[in-house]
């Protein structure tokens, strides 16, 4: 198997062969187990535009519910040379090239201030940037020597962080959004956004935006600096603030 160019135009799915379109979907349908139910889930998959599909799965996953996989042809194609999304280019950066930049460049701590702000009362995202116990191994901004990282929790409201960030000094300030019910995530996002403008302390620090549902492309669109979505690491943060902060001096 031949990776093919980064450019080329359009492109299909990859299953048994380049080019052959095979995809597989999942899902439930309200019906037992059956001959007649395996006949359904290939109907369903067919609707989808999946030709020639077969069902590689059929599930009880509760009474009278069925689980399926289907396996089929699929005849879209997608063209990549028509997308433009907006990434986060940084260069990642070694823990000890972290802490050298910093030391050598900035000559004292990142000062770093992070919430989950407005009803929001889940710290998952935004303990696994800050607290030292970091994620998938990557241990969090606490750990390191050049970084001051304040973690206020959960249910923090924007006027709170704004205050508390003013009072630290913070250089950068993480947002993290994990509801998003009715585009509540968003709508906080930007009224933090306002908040900062309104005080005259927007363009003073670096602001970024994490959650499940964030991009790169929406914080940008909701006037952040930076986002970080699924799978970030703490060191793809202190990479991306290392490279904002700590400009690059003539002798390192």
């Amino acid at each position: 198997m031949h990776p093919p160019d980064g450019n080329a135009a359009p492109i299909r799915a990859y299953g048994d062969r380049e080019g052959d379109g095979m995809v597989q979907m999942s899902f439930v349908l309200p019906i037992p187990p059956s001959a007649k139910a395996r006949e359904a889930a290939k109907r369903f998959g067919e609707a989808h535009g999946l030709r020639e599909p077969l069902v590689a799965t059929m599930e009880e996953c509760a009474k009278g519910y069925t689980y399926f996989v289907v396996y089929g042809h699929s005849v879209q194609s997608v063209d990549i040379s028509q997308i433009d999304v907006p990434e986060i280019r940084t260069e990642p950066l070694t823990r000890e090239e972290i802490e050298h930049r910093i030391k050598a460049r900035l000559g004292r701590k990142i000062v770093v201030v992070g919430a989950c702000t407005g009803s929001d009362a889940h710290t998952v995202g935004i303990d696994a940037i800050l607290n030292y116990k970091g994620y998938a191994g990557d241990k969090g901004l606490e750990s390191y020597k050049g970084f001051e990282a304040y973690n206020l929790g959960a249910q923090v409201e924007n006027e709170q962080l704004a205050e508390r960030s003013r009072a630290l000094a913070a250089d950068a300030i993480l947002v993290s959004q994990i509801i998003t019910q009715r585009n509540c995530h968003k709508e906080n996002a930007l009224a933090f956004v306002d908040l900062l403008t309104k005080q005259g302390v927007r363009d003073k620090v670096v602001l970024l935006l994490g959650g499940p549902r964030i991009d790169h492309k929406l914080a940008l669109e909701l006037g952040y600096d930076a986002g970080f979505g699924p799978g970030t690491k703490p060191g793809d943060v202190a990479s991306y603030l290392v490279e904002r902060l700590a400009a690059p001096q003539a002798e390192d």
